[in-house]
C-alpha cells in the first residue's frame, strides 16, 4: 500500500465520522423539538412552563446577542399560543355580566343612550355652579376669574386652622438651677480660709455681767440678727455667720462667728435664732489665710463694735480680756503664722 493510498482511507474514514456526527445531531434536535411541544397542565388547565423557559415569550432583547450574533432558540411558538387562549378567556369574561332573572351571561356595554349622556352632562353642569358657588364664599370671588390651582388653595387656607406663634424669649433670668452650679465653683473659692483651715485664731464676746458668775444676762436672737446685718455678716457655710471681704458678701471670706449658749458653742438655727438667747459669741479666724492680716484686722475691728452693742468684753481662747499688748503679739502670729507640715 502506497503512501497516497493511505491518506485516502484516512480523509474516506473521517468523511464517514462527520456525516454520523451530522445525523445524530439532526436526531437530538428533533427529540428535543418533540419534547418542548410537550406541555404539561395542573389540575386547573393551567399549562405547567419549566423554570428556564418562562422568560422566553418576552421580547428578544439585547441579551440574546453574543459578539452580536442572533442566537437561535428552540421553537416555541405553543407556549404564546396558550397565553394567548388564556387572555381571551379572561377579556371575554370580564366583558361578560350575569343576568340573574334569565340566568345567563351577556356582554356588557357602556351606556350611551342620548338620555345617559344628557344626565352626565346635567350632573357636570351641576357639579361645576356648586363648585364655583363654594369658591365664591370661600374668598368672595368668582371662580371663573381664577384658576382651579389658586382656588383650591384658597379654600385650604380657609380650612387650615389659624396657629398663632410666640417669640421665645431670651434667657436673661437667673435660674436657681443653673445658678447652683455656676457659683459652686465661687463659693469653694470664697470659703477656702474656713474648708482649708488647720487652726484658728478665737475671741469670745462675753457680756460684762457674764464674766465672773453663772450668764445672766442674755443676748436675744432677735437683736443678734439686727446687730449682724449692720456690721455686713452674711448666713451661709455651716450655718455661721461670715464676714466676707465686702460688705454686700462678696470677696473672700474674712472671719466667722458662732453663738454660746448652755450647750456650748453651736452654729445657728434662722428657724429658732429670733426666739432662741446666746449668753456669748464667739468669732475665729481660719489659717492658713491668704489675707490673714486683714481678716485679724477686720474681725477686732467688728468684735469692738459688737461688743459696745450688747456691753460685752473681747476676751482670748483662755477668757483674758484682750489688751493692746495682746492684741499686738496676736497680730504677729498672724503675720507669722507658717502651716504645720503633713
Amino acid at each position: 500500500m502506497t503512501t497516497i493510498q493511505f491518506i485516502l482511507i484516512v480523509i474516506a474514514a473521517l468523511i464517514i465520522l462527520a456525516g454520523l456526527f451530522m445525523v445524530i445531531r439532526s436526531l437530538k434536535r428533533q427529540h428535543s423539538g418533540i419534547a418542548a411541544r410537550e406541555v404539561e397542565y395542573d389540575k386547573n388547565g393551567i399549562p405547567i412552563i419549566p423554570r428556564h423557559e418562562r422568560n422566553l415569550v418576552d421580547e428578544p432583547d439585547l441579551d440574546d446577542t453574543i459578539a452580536g450574533e442572533t442566537t437561535i432558540a428552540p421553537d416555541r411558538s405553543h407556549l404564546s399560543a396558550v397565553m394567548e387562549e388564556e387572555d381571551s378567556a379572561q377579556d371575554h369574561y370580564a366583558e361578560t355580566t350575569y343576568q340573574p332573572e334569565q340566568g345567563t351571561y351577556n356582554s356588557y356595554e357602556e351606556p350611551s343612550s342620548p338620555e345617559y349622556n344628557d344626565w352626565q352632562t346635567e350632573q357636570r353642569r351641576a357639579d361645576d355652579h356648586e363648585f364655583s358657588h363654594i369658591a365664591t364664599e370661600l374668598d368672595g370671588e368668582p371662580a371663573t376669574e381664577r384658576d382651579a390651582f389658586s382656588t383650591l388653595v384658597s379654600a385650604t387656607e380657609n380650612l387650615m386652622p389659624v396657629i398663632d406663634t410666640a417669640e421665645e424669649p431670651s434667657f436673661t433670668d437667673n435660674s436657681p438651677v443653673l445658678d447652683k452650679h455656676l457659683l459652686a465653683a465661687a463659693d469653694q473659692d470664697q470659703n477656702s480660709p474656713l474648708n482649708n483651715a488647720t487652726d484658728n485664731i478665737n475671741i469670745t464676746l462675753l457680756p460684762r455681767e457674764n464674766i465672773d458668775q453663772p450668764p445672766s444676762v442674755i443676748i436675744r436672737g432677735e437683736q443678734l440678727l439686727k446687730i449682724v446685718d449692720k456690721y455686713g455678716l452674711k448666713y451661709g457655710a455651716m450655718n455661721m455667720f461670715h464676714r466676707y471681704e465686702n460688705k454686700d458678701g462678696t470677696g473672700i471670706l474674712w472671719f466667722s462667728m458662732m453663738g454660746i449658749t448652755h450647750d456650748g458653742i453651736a452654729p445657728f438655727d434662722l428657724n429658732t435664732m429670733p426666739q432662741t438667747g446666746f449668753s456669748g459669741l464667739v468669732m475665729f479666724l481660719s489659717l492658713p489665710h491668704p489675707k490673714a492680716l486683714q481678716g485679724f484686722d477686720s474681725m477686732m475691728s467688728i468684735a469692738g463694735l459688737v461688743s459696745r452693742e450688747i456691753n460685752a468684753v473681747v476676751m482670748d481662747e483662755n477668757n483674758q480680756p484682750i489688751t493692746q499688748d495682746l492684741k499686738a503679739r496676736l497680730r504677729t502670729e498672724v503675720q507669722e503664722y507658717r502651716a504645720p507640715s503633713r
